[in-house]
This record gives C-alpha cells, structure tokens and sequence, in this order.
C-alpha cells in the first residue's frame, strides 16, 4: 500500500480534538463533533430527528445534556468526577443530589472487577437512572461514612443528530461507508472510525472521475442507523451496491473482518481480498459475532450488503469499553494504514467490472513492450501474471474474481489491468 498525502499525524491530529468531547446518542458533544468533521470534509450536512418520533419498533429518545458530576466525602474531597474522566458518569444519567452511606452508594458504582485498574464505559439510554463510574481498585478503598452523590443533567425533548455526505459519481450506484460518532472517551471505539472515514471522504472528494456515488454516514449508534433507515430504506436497497461498517480503525493490532449475513456479498469479497493480500494475518469472523449498526443494515427486510472492518475487533481487545482505549491506544500509522486499506477496497471497487479480451488466440505482447525480447529460464514471472489474467478474461468473472482464481493481489494487478485496456487488448462490458 503506498503513502498519500493525507498522512497519519493529520488523522491523529483530528482524533485530538475530539476524544476529549462528551458525545452520547444525542446532546452538543454530538453536534460539536460533526461541526469539526465538517471543517475537514465542507460536504457533510448535520441532520436532525426530533425527539418522540417513531422509527421502526423505536422511539427517539429525549436530548441529554450534562454539566457536571461528582461524588464526594465529607471532607469535601471529590473521589470521581465528570470533569476529570467523561467516564465517570453513567451514560444518561438523570439528575441527582443526595447523601448517602457507604453501602448505599456501592449499589450506584459501576466498576470492571477483573480489570480493577480501569474506568468502564457504562450507559443507560432507554431506562431511567443514575450511576458513577469508578476503577474496582478505587471502590476497594473507600471508607465508611456519608457521600454527596451530584449529577446536574436534564433531559428534555429535542433532538438526535447525524452526520451525511454524498459524493455523486458518474452512475446512481452507491458504496456506503457508515461509523459511530456516540461514545465519550474512547480512541478505538468511537474516535478512530470517523476520523478515518472524513479522511477518506475528502480524499474522494478530490478525485476527478467518480464510478460510483458514495455515501457517508456518522450516526448514533444503533439507534442513528435505524432512524435513518427508516427515512432512506426504499433508496439504499435500490442503490446502494456495497456497504462498510467502519470502527475501532486506530490501533496497530492485525485487522478484523466481520462477514455480512449473506457472507458472499460484493463488500464481502472485497474487503476479503483486499486483507488477504495486504494483512495476511487478519482476523474473520462470522456475522455471528456482529456487533451494533451492521445488525441493522443486513436485517431480514432491510437485506443491505454490509459487511464489517475494523483493526482490534470490538470486545475482542482488553482496553475496549474501558478508559485504558485513550488516545495512547490508538497511533498516527494505525489510523492511516487503516485508511490505506480502505483507500484500496475504493479503487478496487472503481474497476472492478468483467473484462473480455477484444483478440482471439494471446496477442501478442513482445510488440507491445509487455513481453521479454530474450526468451530464456526464469524470465517468466510477471508475463505470466499477465498470461493468467489474459486466460480468465472471458466476461464471465469479475476483475476481483479473476485475481481470485489466479492467485494474484488484484492491487497489484490493477496496473496490468490499466495497461491492457490502454493497448486496446481488453474491453470492460456494460452491466
């Protein structure tokens, strides 16, 4: 894969600015993050649902916003607090201001025993309560007596936020790339996706020649991909030809693919192909092993072919859902060999068409400089590449199919494929 000019620090840079701000599925820390997307990639529209209204089986819920939260001795010394860790909090939390003992306030503490040094990330969206957050090692310390529990949030009807950008291409045919943009504090799981996703956005929005129309989507979880479904479904199962669910893209672990529920779907065979030959190391897994958006996506009715790509698989990786997945978690070159990955799906997906050659029997290469002038023993390598795909460029299979069954990187084979077509030895077919 080679270097561009969007170079990691650029990405890293943008995840800076914006682990630090609280999102939950709605609030300002959602908007304020889309207003900084939209500052990288000026094509992005902020959208908006209001609260209340049905989307599916779902509704809405009310728009949260959170000034501060703490728990403190009597002594006055704050042994959690929101403005120090975003995680600190329960997600949703409603408001509170009370005294209790000890024992009553363990039953409001969420902690990770098996990991006694971390903070986890806790929510409760769709039932009312309030809780903290707290490392177990913490929890293990606090002593008898009264503690000041606070949460000043309100919850009142507004609405949830999203982002999207269209990139119109020379046919109606889309490649949707959807990610989270909901979870406070986290680099992996849910900083990296967008970040790569608006670099990718901008890269594409660069190019002069688009095949396809590509639609990018920077939504709540679960709750984001269902409401714009209900608004966009009808349009996506006509158009959209290839789907990606993009998160936890930031870490320098070997990657992971999480199969669409069909499994044999065009975004299937190549984020596939594209791993297998760049990453040989990485990680499938069924769909049964899915996580959030992609279940709604390849749903029964919906039937979207998405499939998944990440870096660490979500729940796979210990840091995961914890104040460990920070900043130091994630890296420059892990954020932008995430991007070249999926640079390379892209132009895949550009030419990826069935190709037939325009000349019985081989051509001849020699004549066009694609051939050796001396013919002696172990001079055959590359012709050879260029032999097989020649043998398998019948119509029948498409470019991805042909390196498939020739063994070749169909990276690699792209310019063999450019060559051919520039000497006028292949044609692509109308579908």
């Amino acid at each position: 894969m080679e270097k561009t000019e969007l170079t990691g620090k650029a990405m890293y840079d943008l995840a800076k600015r914006i682990f630090p701000i609280y999102r939950s599925i709605t609030g300002d820390g959602v908007r304020t993050t889309l207003q900084i997307l939209k500052d990288v990639c000026k094509e992005l529209r902020i959208c908006e649902i209001e609260s209340g209204k049905r989307v599916f089986d779902w509704t809405i819920p009310n728009e949260w916003h959170i000034e501060e939260a703490y728990i403190e001795n009597e002594a006055g010394i704050r042994i959690v607090d929101f403005n120090e860790n975003n995680l600190h909090v329960v997600g949703y939390s409603t408001p509170v201001d009370r005294w209790v003992e000890r024992e009553e306030l363990l039953s409001y503490l969420y902690t990770q025993p098996d990991q006694p040094d971390v903070i986890p990330y806790v929510t409760s969206y769709y039932t009312e309560r309030y809780g903290f957050c707290m490392t177990e090692d913490r929890k293990n310390r606090l002593e008898p007596g009264r503690y000041h529990m606070v949460v000043k949030s309100r919850l009142f009807p507004g609405c949830m936020n999203w982002g999207e950008l269209l990139l119109k291409g020379e046919t109606e045919e889309e490649v949707c790339f959807s990610t989270n943009i909901c979870h406070p504090g986290l680099g992996n799981n849910e900083t990296s996706g967008p970040v790569v996703l608006i670099h990718l956005a901008k890269w594409l929005s660069s190019l002069e020649h688009r095949r396809y129309t590509y639609r990018f989507l920077f939504l709540p979880e679960t709750i984001g991909s269902i409401a714009y479904l209900s608004q966009n479904l009808e349009h996506m199962q006509n158009y959209v030809k290839a789907g990606f669910v993009v998160t936890c893209v930031g870490d320098d672990h070997h990657y992971s693919y999480i199969e669409s529920r069909k499994g044999n779907t065009l975004a299937d065979r190549l984020l596939k192909h594209v791993l297998k030959w760049s990453c040989p190391e990485f990680q499938e897994y069924s769909f049964l092993k899915r996580g959030s958006d992609e279940r709604q996506y390849c749903a029964p009715g919906v039937d979207l072919p998405f499939c998944v790509f990440c870096r660490s698989k979500f729940h796979e990786y210990k840091e995961y859902h914890t104040s460990k997945d920070d900043l130091n978690f994630i890296s420059a070159d892990g954020l932008e060999h995430s991007f070249l990955v999926l640079q390379n799906v892209v132009s895949l997906l550009e030419k990826n068409r069935k190709y037939r050659m325009k000349i019985l029997c081989e051509p001849q290469l020699g004549k066009r400089g694609l051939y050796p002038t001396i013919s002696q023993k172990n001079t055959y390598g590359d012709i050879r590449k260029i032999q097989d795909f020649i043998a398998y460029a019948d119509g029948c299979l498409d470019f991805i199919d042909v390196c498939e069954t020739i063994r070749q990187s169909a990276v690699e084979m792209l310019p063999v494929l450019e060559r051919l077509i520039k000497e006028g030895l292949i044609e692509a077919l109308e579908e």
